[in-house]
């Protein structure tokens, strides 16, 4: 069984069981529940079921991990040729590692 859920706007496969990285989530902290109840399908061993837009009744329940993982460091590298303009810029975005505990069709 699996679902198709968003979450912070991103849309995610999730099934029991499951590690996710999701963009970071306000004021959470570790081991805390989070529900899920944007649910837009739901395959049930082969038994589809489409939201418009969403599924009624369905939920997924999250534990949370570590409320503030950094992900890897992207470099943004900004060049003009022949004009001596060279920028370099980076970041490292923020995630929230959840484990999917159950899924509620």
């Amino acid at each position: 069984m699996f679902v198709i859920a968003e979450i912070q706007g991103q849309q995610f496969k999730i099934e029991e069981g499951k590690k996710l990285f999701v963009h970071h989530i306000k004021d959470v902290e570790a081991n805390a529940t989070v529900e899920i109840e944007k649910v837009l399908l739901v395959d049930n061993d082969g038994v589809v079921t489409v939201g418009t837009p969403v599924v009624e009744g369905a939920k997924v329940v999250l534990e949370v991990i570590d409320p503030l993982f950094k992900g890897d460091k992207v470099l943004v590298f900004h060049k003009r040729r022949r004009k001596g303009y060279r920028k370099l810029n980076g970041h490292r975005e923020q995630f929230t590692q959840v484990l999917v505990k159950s899924i509620v069709a």
